[in-house]
């Protein structure tokens, strides 16, 4: 997942997002967007959960844009 954050509020929100347990990765990025995180989900309706109720509910978060991963190779 790609985020959008407030630019004073980067490291706050990084480190909220660090302490969400579905959260494996957490990257300061550059380009259009500020932060790029993984997150390990069981249904569909668990990253919902996750997506509406921790991550979209910390200050700072202006948008976010994600993606599944269909397959791995490599």
């Amino acid at each position: 997942m790609l985020l959008v954050v407030e630019p004073n509020k980067l490291d706050d929100v990084s480190k909220k997002l660090a302490k969400i347990p579905q959260v494996t990765k957490v990257y300061e990025v550059t380009g259009e967007f500020d932060v790029l995180i993984e997150v390990e989900f069981e249904s569909i309706d668990v990253f919902s959960n996750i997506l509406k109720n921790e991550i979209l509910k910390i200050n700072g978060i202006k948008m976010t844009q994600s993606s599944l991963v269909l397959s791995e190779w490599k």
